[in-house]
């Protein structure tokens, strides 16, 4: 018989995982997802934008597994699980299993401030992409026919929180909006002297802290140039009635906080509690089995490993270390049944990079190797492209992309909100 291996979540780690066991009788694969389609997380700030669609970079995973014939779909939530009984509950099944798969990825981490929690806008799923896009629109609107400069500034302020690679490029974006599109779809704003700003804030003293100092420096010159106020060693406390506030006792009057400052793991109910490690990340061994539990893995973000010199705190929370965990953890499971002996996960690491606006871009690559400019941008929107999942995905993306670069412009700027009804009918899978 063949074994049954249960998968939550598929982002990166999941997706990967599945498609390396697709076609394999030897194995029989669920994957459980809350949404019923893939999408690629480092796009969604092109979505808040309006520069793509969601089409673009997400997929269903019922059509992905159309010729899997060894996979099955579930949509659902996570549960609890029971492991003496290897069993996994979800909202909409229970379901037997032989090895279960953590890969559920991360949460955004507010760090225990709940106003922040209540009024801050995240990006972390195609729901955020959505609400921001709308909001910021919104704001716009507003601002067109708003009569008070302090509360037009205030609509037209933008804070960002974080200067990860997606706090740098959603602060690139908007001030590329800024420039080429404000003036033209609002010329009430634009007439009247566009007083608004946008900052992009970091606790840190550098923005991308992971990449080299070469990249920090060419990114701070570029959003700088590109008009964005970046404030550093700056760490927000509090955001409440429009204000901003820094544990320094600065404020900035915003309408506007866009939080991409941290992310944190999920408590799973059946995992005891000496299984968690920094941040809720799920402690895992070598082969990403999760400590003291023989059936149960993690793979991705939700994972913390540390049996690798180069990462004695565990690996950056990166979709390359999610994709390589998940093809190694396929590997493994096949050398199980074979009773071969396991690869121990090593993390290759093949650079990272960054982009910041119309042909300014980072890249950091092994040896040292450091691109600014075109010529990283280039590098970005190819690797970016091949990324995605299907061929689809990349020749409308790339359309979409090619239209954008020549007329500096983009016409997905729609505000679009479900209604009541349509809610109410899915309230069971929200």
């Amino acid at each position: 018989m063949s074994k049954h291996i249960v998968v939550i979540g598929g982002g990166f780690a999941g997706i990967n995982l599945v498609k390396q066991l697709a076609g394999n009788k030897e194995f029989t694969v669920t994957l459980v997802d809350r949404n019923n389609y893939n999408f690629f997380p480092p796009l969604l700030y092109q979505i808040a934008t309006g520069f793509l669609e969601v089409s673009n970079i997400s997929y269903p995973f019922r059509r992905l597994g159309r010729q899997m014939e060894n996979v099955n779909f579930h949509l659902g939530e996570f549960v609890k699980v029971i492991p003496s009984e290897n069993q996994v509950v979800i909202s909409t099944d229970n379901l037997h299993y032989d090895y279960l798969v953590f890969a559920a990825g991360v949460s955004t981490n507010y760090f225990g401030m709940e106003n922040v929690k209540q009024n801050a806008l995240p990006m972390k799923t195609v729901n955020d992409a959505l609400e921001l896009r709308n909001h910021i629109l919104a704001q716009m609107e507003l601002a067109a026919v708003e009569k008070d400069a302090g509360e037009r500034k205030k609509l037209l302020s933008i804070v960002v929180a974080g200067g990860g690679p997606t706090g740098v490029e959603i602060s690139g974006m908007l001030a590329e909006m800024r420039k080429n599109i404000l003036p033209k779809d609002y010329p009430e704003i634009a007439g009247k002297g566009y007083e608004g700003h946008i900052y992009l804030v970091d606790g840190a003293d550098a923005v991308l802290k992971p990449m080299s100092q070469k990249s920090q420096r060419d990114t701070y010159e570029a959003l700088t140039n590109l008009g964005v106020e970046v404030k550093l060693n700056m760490q927000v406390k509090d955001y409440c009635n429009d204000v901003v506030t820094f544990a320094n006792g600065e404020t900035i009057e915003t309408k506007t906080l866009v939080w991409a400052a941290g992310v944190t793991g999920s408590v799973f109910e059946g995992i005891p509690v000496e299984c968690y490690g920094r941040s809720k990340r799920l402690i895992t061994d070598e082969f990403n089995r999760i400590k003291g539990l023989e059936n149960i893995y993690a793979i991705g973000d939700i994972s913390i490993q540390n049996h690798e010199e180069k990462f004695p705190a565990g690996h950056p929370q990166m979709a390359q270390i999610a994709i390589q965990q998940g093809r190694n953890l396929a590997g493994n499971f096949k050398a199980l049944l074979k009773g071969n002996s396991l690869k121990p996960f090593a993390y290759w690491d093949k650079g990272s990079m960054a982009i910041i606006g119309r042909n300014k871009a980072v890249a950091d690559l092994p040896n040292n190797i450091h691109f600014f400019g075109f010529i990283a941008w280039c590098m970005w929107i190819f690797v970016h492209l091949l990324s995605l999942v299907t061929n689809r995905n990349k020749f409308t993306t790339f359309l979409n992309w090619l239209v954008a670069y020549f007329t500096k412009d983009q016409s997905l700027r729609m505000i679009i909100r479900p209604g009541r009804e349509l809610r109410m009918k899915s309230r069971k899978f929200e």
